[in-house]
Order: C-alpha cells, then structure tokens, then sequence
C-alpha cells in the first residue's frame, strides 16, 4: 500500500486520528473476520487509547458524510479503529500469530 493510500485511510474519530480494522487487513494481507479475532483474544493489550470500537451511530455520521460508501462496507459489524500505538500493538499482534501459524500452533 503507498504511502499516499495510506494517509487516506487515517480518519479522525472523538478527536483520534483512527485507521479502521478493514483498511488494516488489506494492509497486512489478512481477513478483517481474523484480525478482529486476534484483537479479542489479546483484548488486555489494547487500551482505550490504542483502539476504540466504534457505535451504530458514529458509522451513521460517516456514512452520511460520505467518508465510508455503506454499512454494507463493513459486513454488520461495528469496526474497531486504531490509533498510532494500536497499530503498532496489532503488527506486534499479527506478528505472533503469524509465528505460531508458521511453527503450526494455531494462529490466522
């Protein structure tokens, strides 16, 4: 992904620049079905300022001003976004499970 693609999937959401869980896995090249997984089986390393899920009504506001096309775009789920340090806990994430999956012990 280039540089400039990415700067245009940093968004400001309750006053954080967020990059959402889908734009992160066609980031890192994996499902948003699993990189959500991963986060929720390592919940305790993401604090409230490393990442935020967002409300039915906060994706109504963005749908409205056209910074995402649907909530079909998102497949019913609320998205997770992420701040700068989010990001990086979640390659630290990914990264693991990567591992584990290469050494056949479970992972994405």
């Amino acid at each position: 992904m280039e540089l400039v693609s990415i700067h245009s999937k940093i968004y400001e959401v309750r006053g954080l620049r967020v990059m959402f869980d889908y734009d992160l896995s066609d980031l890192y090249e994996v499902e948003t079905r699993a990189l959500k997984q991963a986060v929720r089986r390592n919940m305790d390393r993401f604090p409230e300022d490393f990442m935020i899920q967002l409300t039915a009504e906060e994706i109504q506001v963005m749908v409205s001003q056209f910074v995402i096309p649907s909530k079909q775009q998102l497949g019913g789920a609320l998205p997770f976004a992420f701040t700068e340090q989010g990001v990086a806990m979640l390659s630290s994430v990914l990264k693991e499970l990567f591992n584990e999956r290469q050494a056949g012990t479970g992972g994405i």
